[in-house]
């Protein structure tokens, strides 16, 4: 099957200039480059979303057209520092929006939006896609009905991710967003034999090395593709570096047929230099400072995210929370187009309750009967009205302690605490930090040891023998061990 018609509808690039047609620099500001073409009346400006070019030593600098001025003008936003230029400098244009690199050459490789190489490998050539690209017919569409089985027993007890659908990873800073995407992609590669490509959206360089490392290190790095706009990048760079990823991940559905997971670290700052390349362009703020176009933008990458009966495109996007404050326009804006929502709380990660998924603020469209079975959905139901009581009856615990509490809700809690703490796991991907061998549990033994817990099967054993394991054999056994050790 060939790949998804170019261009997008929604920025439709048409070739009405031949590349070696030229205008030159007129102003300079910042990043945003004004181009006169002087014969623009006549034969056409270039076309939204073209790429323009300003020859250097080492390489063009590449320029996107963002608006049309004047009927000879254009301005265009660089991806790239423009010191340097100066007015009257030639500009050629090349006919095409952005094309990154896809096919099998990317795979194992690190770029950026650019396609240039940032490991140190040959330079990807041909073949190359616009990103610019319509999304997939309503017909062609497949919706999200399976579920994309992680390991993790938390997420695939009370959030199960939707196969082909999209799932927001909410959370402030430092409760361990990236750490929970890169197990994620570990796990896919190890146990579902796919595609893994990391859209890194203004990554710290110290970040995207500590991901490549590891990735290499725990041998998956052949089937990751990564590619990275970094906080050193300009913001047209970092705007479009979700869009580049994107185009490589859907290569990979629509040409060999693959499934991919598409991961995106940080869509929030996908936003931030949106709203930078808005405020370049003078356009007034809207909500709380944020470009106008916000709802636009977010929608124009999302509907992209889609799988069809050809493959499928699973997502996970990792979001920042400003100040913890998940009404935000920007985060209140991606919850429209997501199929499940990971909230990491920041009180479970001061409690080391790692993955910190908050329990009771997450939550899957997979999660019904009709979906996950009949009794997957009782038992998370069950799941969360165990912890629910519990967060009731904290205030009074905390007050008065677990001694003044009825028969019933001492039970309750207790056996809310044992839950809380077997829903903890150790990651493969912090193994040298912790000493602890990472664990992937099959969903029926997630089903079933969460079972036993709720009923009372572990009454008897005290809360930090069900901290940070596996299956509730594998942690009944350790703590037998190390009883027998004491």
């Amino acid at each position: 099957m060939t790949s998804s018609p170019e261009p997008s509808t929604g920025a439709s690039v048409r070739s009405v200039r031949s590349p070696t047609e030229a205008g030159h620099v007129d102003a300079i500001d910042g990043a945003v480059v004004e181009v006169r073409f002087p014969d623009g009346h006549e034969t056409g400006l270039p076309a939204i979303g073209e790429i323009l070019e300003i020859a250097r030593e080492d390489r063009p600098l590449p320029l996107e057209v963002t608006l049309h001025a004047a009927p000879d003008r254009v301005r265009a936003l660089a991806f790239g520092d423009t010191r340097g230029l100066a007015v009257g400098d030639p500009v050629t244009t090349t006919g095409s929006p952005l094309r990154v690199p896809v096919g099998a050459q990317v795979c194992g490789r690190i770029f950026d939006v650019l396609g240039h190489p940032l490991d140190g490998g040959p330079p990807l050539g041909e073949p190359r896609q616009s990103i610019l690209r319509s999304s997939p017919e309503l017909t062609r569409r497949r919706p999200a009905r399976d579920v994309f089985q992680t390991g993790l027993k938390v997420i695939d007890l009370l959030a199960p991710l939707p196969r082909g659908g999209k799932t927001g990873l909410f959370g402030g800073a430092g409760v361990g967003k990236t750490v929970l995407m890169m197990e994620l992609m570990q796990n896919t590669v190890h146990y579902h034999r796919g595609v893994s490509v990391f859209a890194g959206i203004g990554e710290r360089s110290r970040e995207a090395r500590e991901l490549w490392i590891e990735m290499e290190q725990s041998g998956v790095l052949p089937n990751v593709v990564l590619v990275f706009g970094q906080m050193g990048a300009t913001p047209g760079e970092r705007y479009r570096t979700g869009l580049a990823a994107l185009t490589t991940a859907e290569w990979f559905r629509d040409d060999p047929g693959q499934d991919v997971l598409l991961f995106m670290d940080n869509v929030f700052r996908f936003v931030q230099a949106g709203n930078e390349v808005s405020g370049m362009f003078g356009r007034p703020p809207s909500r709380v400072g944020y470009q106008p176009t916000l709802a636009a933008e977010i929608a124009e990458m999302q509907e992209r995210i889609a799988s069809t009966e050809r493959a499928a495109i699973t997502s996970v996007q990792a979001v920042y929370v400003p100040a913890d404050d998940i009404t935000d326009p920007a985060v209140a804006e991606l919850f429209n187009h997501l199929d499940g929502f990971l909230v990491l709380s920041r009180e479970a990660a001061s409690e080391g309750l790692y993955p910190a998924v908050d329990p009771l603020r997450s939550t899957s469209s997979l999660l019904r009967p009709d979906v996950v079975g009949e009794r997957h959905a009782r038992i998370a139901a069950d799941a969360r009205r165990v912890l629910a009581k519990y967060e009731e009856l904290r205030d009074i615990i905390a007050l008065m302690g677990t001694d003044e509490l009825a028969p019933e809700d001492r039970q309750m809690a207790f056996r809310a605490r044992r839950l809380r703490r077997f829903l903890t796991q150790p990651f493969s991907v912090t193994e040298s930090f912790t000493g602890m061998p990472g664990a992937f549990v099959k969903l029926e033994e997630t089903l079933d040891d969460t079972e036993r817990i709720i009923d009372g099967g572990c009454d008897d054993l005290p809360e930090h023998a069900l901290y940070m394991g596996g299956t509730l054999d594998d942690l009944l056994r350790r703590h037998h061990e190390r009883e027998g050790e004491a």
